[in-house]
């Protein structure tokens, strides 16, 4: 028999995006398959949009708002698959994205290979879709899948992955403390469980560029500080757990190194930290560094005027960007031919 599916999906205010998102889960070509979504307490009508979708197979369970990690570990206690879909509420699975998956499985059973696949971002037009490869789309073992990931900042967005029952059971819940990268240091737990990553390239995931309110986004939270390097420090022992050698330690300091200016200024405590964390690696971090464009400001006015100043531009940036691409697929659907003509 085939094996079953299971499609999880947690939703907290995806009101605008879920529709598009279940119907590509629905319209997988995989015929064996379950799709659960969690509401997470949303306060729009991606409830209403979701229970749509039950006459179609859909199940849909709803819970107090409790985050993310806590909506997959719901979805995931109620799903009876033998393999793990993962798909955030406002991203798009190519039709044959599972089939593809699976037909690199074929009669062979093999549960402790991780599945992954192709991903292209987009904001609101899926068509534009741009899929830009890295190191990480490779069949490669998890030891250097979490070395190339921490040396050149590349990672593999959440819905990239098929896991199978036993990874996902060795892997255990997702972590409810982390309020962003929870996906990143979850999969580290799947890759510690794994014995390779097959990467399926003709598997194709469409993944919508978030916004600044986002979980993914730092920014100057506090919190979110906090927890991203809670996620690093696991990050940096899943690794050492699979090796521990002078590639891994260097590696590890690298990331750290990438990952400080996230820190600085706001936090001292946590840069102090991450240095601490270096020295125990046998390495030492240098400052962190800005752009040549914020570097005068820096200069002029300190680094947290500096800092400011960056993250006001990526907004900007980002919000003429989304309110240009948003115009243009309204002007497209209104050029669009009427179906009936």
């Amino acid at each position: 028999m085939q094996p079953l599916v299971s499609i999880l999906i947690p939703a907290f205010n995806a009101e605008a995006f879920i529709t598009e998102t279940l119907e590509s889960a629905v319209g997988q070509t995989w015929p064996r398959k379950e799709i659960i979504v969690v509401d997470d307490g949303s306060t729009d009508g991606t409830l209403s949009e979701a229970r749509r979708f039950e006459p179609r197979g859909v199940a849909v369970l709803t819970q107090s708002n409790q985050g993310a990690a806590a909506a997959r570990n719901r979805a995931y206690a109620a799903a009876r698959g033998d393999y793990i879909q993962w798909l955030d509420a406002d991203d798009l699975l190519a039709h044959d994205k599972i089939a593809k998956q699976l037909e690199v499985v074929g009669e062979q059973s093999a549960p402790k290979t991780l599945l992954s696949s192709a991903w292209g971002h987009f904001i609101y037009r899926p068509a534009t879709a741009r899929f830009i490869p890295s190191l990480l789309w490779n069949d490669l073992s998890p030891v250097d899948w979490m070395i190339l990931k921490f040396k050149h900042g590349s990672f593999m967005q959440t819905a990239t992955w098929l896991v199978s029952r036993e990874l996902s059971e060795k892997a255990g819940a997702w972590d409810t403390r982390l309020l962003g990268d929870d996906d990143g240091e979850y999969f580290c737990r799947v890759l510690l469980a794994s014995d390779s990553v097959r990467f399926v390239p003709d598997a194709k995931v469409l993944y919508r560029v978030p916004t600044s309110n986002s979980l993914s986004h730092i920014g100057r939270s506090d919190r979110k500080m906090e927890a991203h390097l809670l996620s690093m420090k696991l990050h940096i022992d899943y690794l050492r757990q699979m090796e521990d050698s002078a590639r891994v330690r260097e590696a590890c300091i690298g990331y750290l190194q990438v990952w400080l200016i996230y820190f600085h200024p706001e936090r001292p405590d946590l840069v102090d930290e991450c240095r601490r964390l270096a020295a125990n690696l046998g390495g030492q971090l240098q400052p962190p560094r800005l752009s040549w464009k914020y570097s005068w400001i820096q200069k002029l006015f300190g680094w947290g005027a500096a800092k400011r100043a960056q993250l006001s531009y990526n907004h900007g940036k980002a919000a003429v960007l989304r309110s240009w691409d948003k115009a243009l697929l309204r002007w497209e659907r209104r050029s669009a031919p009427h179906p009936c003509a």
